[in-house]
């Protein structure tokens, strides 16, 4: 299954909910189980970014509607990127 990196900035409202529900994170992501992305990693980071994970999902259709859809909420921005293992490319290009 393809596999995505998405790296996410809070907006200030966003940061609010998390201070206010840390538990949240959790939720948003069993929320994107239900839109067929699987959150196989995820950190919290420092700078520019507030998290990166990495997620997979059927398609590239898939990703953009949950990207989309989280962003319709106003609490996060993200960016996303495919990803391909670094074996996989090796393979590609043998």
């Amino acid at each position: 299954m393809p596999k995505y990196l998405v790296i996410s900035t809070l907006t200030d409202e966003g940061a609010r909910t998390l201070k206010s529900r840390p538990s949240r994170v959790e939720e948003v992501n069993r929320e994107l189980e239900s839109m067929g992305v699987k959150v196989l990693e995820q950190y919290a980071v420092l700078g520019s970014f507030d998290f990166i994970n990495i997620v997979e999902a059927p398609d590239n259709a898939t990703i953009a509607r949950a990207m989309v859809e989280l962003a319709s909420r106003g609490t996060i921005r993200t960016r996303t990127m495919p990803i391909i293992p670094v074996k996989e490319l090796i393979e590609k290009l043998g």
